[in-house]
């Protein structure tokens, strides 16, 4: 019977090949699409689940709120994971990591001397590798990180500095330390599906800041996890338990440690803030920190999972629906033939089944073409989606499982509807030439509804692809209180010591340049970030909070008009004042002091015995983030390289944008007779703003690759019906021409009737559209609007489209020879 079932389906498909073809493409494109974004949501979901312990390890956030300040972060104080593992016996172990910045290696290679920034690495606990499971080559995991001038490279940063060589026991120099570091350990390169991204592991047994700020609860620079020991329940309720023990443990750990900062935590918890500690699965880490603030880790998005699941199966649909509405349209030439087999004996079971037969056969012949389309694109959907996906994934037997079961549900539901339609027809009405198009309104009502589905999803799509993008022009046009075009910044800045001005200087005398200033951070950077305390105002009732955090950087007289900041109120800073203990603010922060004149009001730092900055000037508010984060409070505190030393600084270069090569080329040359032996490193402060909505760019990418595809598919299945409708009125087209009809009158007859259905398609996606973008445009504090135009845009182009497709059918009919029409009858 099966066998009878696939030899019918062959002799259909070959017999109708135009509508086959269509059916086929339509069905192959959709599995295409599935079958992409489900490797791209299986590699989402295998985050950080390589681990024997994965289940076991949570990440510990910290919960602030101080004044109007909230925030979730995935940095903890350096103390937390010695607290929670000493307080509470459910907690076997903890280990911590640190990122100490871009740092110059200096290491011989084949008789040759090189020098390379290192921009991934990690500083850990000695106990890291025996945390997490990383597949170690060459050394011991529970002692290659215990001296502290111990590293640890994967296989990859192994053979950048010592080729084909064995690294271990050799040495590489970092320009820091001026040191040798010995090489303990090699690894396996870590997995893509890993939150933590790193080259070189160094230790943080005897790193500076580490020990410098060892007791402090507010110095938020470590990402610290925590296991539970074995046995001990990790369900939800159990975690939440287990949290609400940590408040006390904060009390008594770290209470002296806020009275040394001048913030005493119980004050503080009296005025509504807080200060808690929370732990997250670390198999949750990668998609559900959406508003957890991180520098550490890679982090994706589930929303975008959500979002990138939706659209596969709204393609699937289309590619179903188009299935239907060709099977459902041939209803005239398909109903004798039930007909005839009813008469003969067939049941009405035995139909279906056939029915379902020919669909599985159609999605079988598209799941090889499936197949064949995602290992031709694959390379293209990793670009797209920065990915790094690879065909590896078809030798597991679970993806072919998975693959077979979307085959198996594809063809099912493509052949649901004409199965059950085609083989409700009376035989004898059928068979008498009558009743089969009463019975067939419902039908011709049925096929219209998916037609309009179809270009309702494709009308839905191309508004939220033209909402992405008018939000990332937005991000790229908005001021945000600082000029970022045509700034170069140059790192590693701080091995020049005690040259920075000296080089800021020479830079100044070259033709290119507009500005030059050195600073401790740059807008989009990240910044750091601690506590003060404002002067009270009296003339200021409105002010509860002895506390203000603020995040700041370290700058010279020439950070604001190198980067065109517009000061509102008093002045920038300058070398012809005492400036050394003077501090700017931005709007944001003066307004959260309550102050109705900021300028000469004091600012107290508890972090440094009390040390007092006076406030000289204010500036207009500046984006230092993308603008999923509000402004906040910021501080510009003036520095020269003769009075302050800073880990990390950089030179930020306003220079004229006619002639960039000549100017990096000169700047180059100008670094190397300042540090013949430390890499040049620049990079444009537009592209690092840019870098921030990697996200979202991709989501844009992605969602216009499928938006054209999802209209793909729908002309497709639009096609197919105009040919249809063509060949069903061949002879009223006839006659119409004989009786005058013009080209253009037979193309309106023809083309009316689905423009119709695709503008009611697009007024019925507008209302869905809006309310799915508006909800996304959430996620931006600075966010554009969803202006009309948007939608007259998505449902002109979508009835342009439809137009094109039918009219190319139509026309074709419409220039037939009618006495040939005429005659085929």
């Amino acid at each position: 019977m099966i066998r009878n079932y696939i030899k019918i389906a062959w002799r259909n498909l070959t017999r109708n090949k135009v509508s086959s073809m269509i059916n086929i493409s339509g069905l192959a494109i959709g599995l295409a699409s599935v079958i992409l974004i489900g490797l791209y949501i299986k590699d989402e979901f295998s985050y950080d689940r390589f681990f024997k312990d994965t289940d076991r390890i949570y990440r510990v956030n910290l919960d602030v709120k101080v004044g109007n300040d909230q925030a979730v972060a995935g940095h903890t104080p350096p103390p937390a994971g010695a607290a929670l593992t000493k307080t509470f016996p459910e907690i076997e172990s903890y280990t911590r990591i640190f990122r100490p910045g871009d740092e110059v290696i200096h290491f011989t290679i084949k008789g040759q001397k090189n020098s390379l920034t290192e921009k991934k690495l990690l500083s850990v606990d000695s106990n890291f590798l025996q945390f997490f499971d990383y597949k170690l080559l060459a050394g011991n995991a529970a002692t290659c990180l215990q001296d502290p001038n111990a590293l640890v490279l994967t296989q990859k940063a192994a053979k950048k500095y010592f080729g084909d060589a064995d690294p271990m026991g050799k040495t590489l120099v970092f320009d820091e330390y001026k040191q040798p570091f010995k090489i303990t350990g090699v690894l396996q390169d870590i997995p893509t599906q890993s939150s933590l991204q790193f080259d070189v592991l160094q230790s943080n047994v005897g790193m500076p800041p580490i020990k410098r700020f060892s007791w402090s609860w507010v110095w938020l620079q470590m990402g610290t996890y925590v296991k539970l020991k074995a046995g001990v329940p990790h369900e939800i309720a159990d975690i939440k338990r287990l949290e609400a023990k940590f408040p006390a443990m904060m009390q008594e750990q770290a209470a002296s440690a806020f009275i040394r900062v001048g913030q005493p935590l119980d004050e503080m918890k009296k005025k509504g803030n807080h200060w808690d500690l929370h732990l997250q699965p670390l198999k949750d880490v990668h998609l559900y920190s959406g508003n957890i603030f991180t520098r550490y880790f890679e982090q994706g998005d589930i929303k975008n999972v959500y979002i990138f699941s939706a659209v596969a199966v709204f393609i699937m649909l289309l590619a179903c629906v188009n299935f239907m509405n060709l099977s459902t349209a041939q209803s005239g030439k398909r109903g004798k033939e039930v007909g005839i087999r009813k008469v003969l004996g067939s049941p009405r079971g035995q139909l279906i089944s056939q029915f379902f037969a020919e669909a599985l056969v159609y999605t079988a012949f598209a799941a090889v073409l499936a197949l064949g389309i995602v290992i031709m694109a694959l390379p293209a959907f990793n670009q797209l989606s920065g990915k790094a996906l690879d065909l590896s994934v078809f030798y597991n037997l679970s993806t072919w499982a998975s693959l077979l079961l979307v085959i198996a549900i594809t063809g099912l539901l493509a052949g649901s509807y004409p199965a059950f339609f085609l083989t409700s027809f009376n035989p004898v009405q059928v068979l008498k030439g009558s009743g089969l198009f009463k019975t067939t309104g419902g039908n011709f009502l049925a096929r219209n509804s998916l037609v309009v589905f179809q270009f309702m999803v494709s009308t839905f799509l191309i508004i939220c692809t033209i909402v992405v993008y008018k939000q990332l022009m937005y991000s790229h046009t908005l001021d945000i209180g600082l000029d970022r075009q045509n700034v170069v910044i140059i790192n590693n800045a701080d091995r020049l010591g005690q040259s920075e001005e000296s080089m800021r200087q020479e830079i100044l005398k070259m033709p290119g340049i507009v500005n030059a200033t050195i600073t401790t951070g740059i807008p989009s950077g990240g910044s750091f970030g601690d506590f003060y305390t404002p002067e009270i105002d009296p003339g200021n009732i409105k002010r509860s909070e002895n506390t203000l955090p603020l995040s700041s950087y370290l700058v010279d007289e020439s950070f604001m008009p190198t980067l065109g900041m517009r000061i509102v109120d008093g002045r920038a800073f300058s070398k012809n004042y005492a400036d050394s203990a003077s501090v700017v603010l931005n709007e944001a922060a003066v307004k959260q002091t309550g102050w109705k004149n900021a300028i000469g009001k004091t600012l107290v730092y508890p972090g440094n015995a009390n040390q007092k900055f006076t406030v000289v000037g204010v500036v207009k508010d500046f984006n230092t983030e993308s603008l999923h984060a509000e402004v906040t409070p910021f501080a510009l505190f003036y520095t020269t390289s003769k009075t302050y030393r800073i880990r990390s600084s950089y030179i930020l270069i306003k220079v004229k944008p006619d002639n960039y090569s000549a100017t990096l080329n000169q700047l180059q040359s100008k670094w190397k007779s300042f540090l013949p032996d430390t890499p040049f490193e620049y990079s444009f402060l537009d592209a690092e703003f840019d870098a921030l909505y990697r996200a979202d760019q991709t989501m844009g990418k992605v969602f216009s690759v499928f938006t054209f595809l999802s209209l793909t598919v729908a002309c497709l299945g639009l096609l197919g019906l105009a040919i249809y409708t063509a060949e069903r009125r061949t002879k009223e087209i006839g006659i119409r021409k004989v009786l005058g009809a013009s080209v253009q009158n037979v193309v309106q007859m023809l083309s009316k009737d689905f423009l119709k259905l695709v503008i009611i398609a697009s007024v019925i996606a507008f209302p869905l559209a809006w309310y799915a973008m508006n909800m996304w445009l959430q996620d931006f504090a600075y966010r554009t609007a969803i202006s009309w135009w948007v939608f007259a845009l998505a449902g002109g182009l979508t009835v342009v489209i439809a137009l094109l497709t039918v009219s190319f059918q139509s026309v074709k009919a419409a220039v037939a020879n009618p006495v040939k029409s005429l005659r085929s009858e």
